[in-house]
């Protein structure tokens, strides 16, 4: 294969990898191969050959003479979603902390920047890229071929979900916002200082963080109901 031919399947593949994780290409949209080969000039063999590897990360699912279709939210997947994540992010970053080198902690700090000024920017896709690969490089960090691909498939669908709920210019979540980036900085620190049990921790809060970010989303501003049983005043 030619220089020429790789580069433009490698621009295919990370192409397809953001289109996803921005909703450019819904959750449950067949891809059309036609198309995608057209557009980037690449023969259908290479672009299967991408197709699979996606959907060994968990971005698509291939079906029999149906083709790839972007990988689907259902309410099943989006309750282990919930159940999974707090157990992967802390496991993930407490062997991060534990075997990091120095420079993937660069690099950390790099996504880091980059995460600030999306969010000073107000470009939800940037915003949501740029939280991936500052996770996905910590699951780097944590060199566990066992998780790694758990957390891969944990933060496609937590990067849609972000641009799902997420909006700048909403102000009930400035101030999570803010304490997620404050967040990142302490697990810069943490990781850089080889605490893993304090890196664990923050994992969870953080988690924390996400999850309340995305009720806020869900739930209208407009209403005030408690979730559970009405105080007895109440009752009628």
């Amino acid at each position: 294969m030619s220089e020429n031919s790789k580069s433009r399947k490698l621009r295919c593949l990370e192409d397809l990898r953001r289109r996803i994780l921005t909703q450019e290409l819904e959750p449950g949209e067949y891809l059309d191969e036609t198309e995608i080969s057209e557009a980037y000039e690449i023969s259908r063999p290479p672009l299967r050959e991408l197709l699979r590897q996606l959907a060994g990360e968990g971005y698509v699912v291939l079906h029999e003479n149906r083709g790839a279709q972007v990988a689907p939210m259902t309410h099943k997947t989006l309750r282990n979603f919930f159940v999974a994540a707090p157990m992967i992010y802390a496991a993930v970053t407490k062997l991060a902390a534990e075997h990091a080198t120095p420079a993937q902690i660069m690099r950390l700090k790099d996504a880091q920047l980059l995460f600030r000024a999306a969010i000073r920017d107000g470009d939800a896709a940037d915003r949501a890229l740029a939280n991936e690969r500052f996770h996905a490089i910590i699951g780097e960090m944590a060199d566990n071929e066992f998780l790694l691909p758990s957390l891969r498939r944990l933060l496609i669908d937590h990067t849609r979900i972000g641009m799902t709920f997420y909006s700048p210019r909403n102000p009930r979540t400035a101030e999570q916002r803010d304490l997620a980036a404050d967040q990142h900085d302490q697990f810069i620190a943490l990781i850089e200082a080889g605490d893993a049990e304090a890196a664990a921790n923050l994992a969870i809060a953080h988690w924390e963080l996400s999850r309340a970010e995305i009720e806020s989303f869900v739930t209208p501003a407009s209403i005030d109901i408690p979730l559970g049983p009405a105080p007895a005043s109440q009752a009628t």
